[in-house]
């Protein structure tokens, strides 16, 4: 049986129909500063040891911070915070320019004020995926916020309603 090669276009177009929440991943590396994007490929891995997993686009401005990153955090957006979520998704831009930010209380990384949830993490793997590098966090603080989160679904943002 021949391998099945689906259309790119009809792949990423299936992708946007799975929902998910929206976060900001922050690092801070010598040479490069803070650098900061927004992701949706983002999930929990394991539990023990406590690991998180985030997909970085090997084109993304930031993506030499990152492969040399010893950290990063990440911030889970909140419904009010779409304008965050697209200004860290801009490219050729100064993300933190105007920005606010809080120091990690652990890591002293960029977070995003007011967000659901803060994560700093240890940089513990970074595996090829294509075109894109996951990069592993094991997870070393996290801080739960109340809010309503940010979801994004068909390359759009909007809020999540229980049925």
């Amino acid at each position: 049986m021949p391998d099945a090669v689906v259309d790119p276009v009809d792949f990423r177009n299936a992708m946007a129909r799975f929902p998910s929440g929206v976060t900001v991943v922050t690092t801070r590396t010598d040479g490069h500063g803070a650098a900061g994007f927004t992701a949706s490929a983002f999930s929990s891995l394991s539990l023990d040891p406590p690991l998180v997993l985030v997909c970085l686009d090997k084109r993304a401005d930031c993506y030499d911070a990152f492969a040399t990153a010893a950290q990063f955090a990440v911030s889970f957006l909140t419904v009010n915070q779409v304008d965050v979520g697209m200004r860290f998704a801009t490219k050729g831009i100064d993300k933190f320019e105007g920005q606010p930010t809080i120091p990690g209380p652990l890591t002293g990384l960029p977070l995003i004020p007011d967000a659901l949830v803060h994560l700093e993490c240890d940089t513990h793997d970074r595996v090829d995926g294509g075109d894109h590098t996951i990069f592993v966090g094991k997870v070393l603080r996290a801080a739960v916020h109340e809010g309503e989160p940010l979801v994004h679904f068909n390359r759009t943002f909007g809020r999540f309603t229980a049925v």
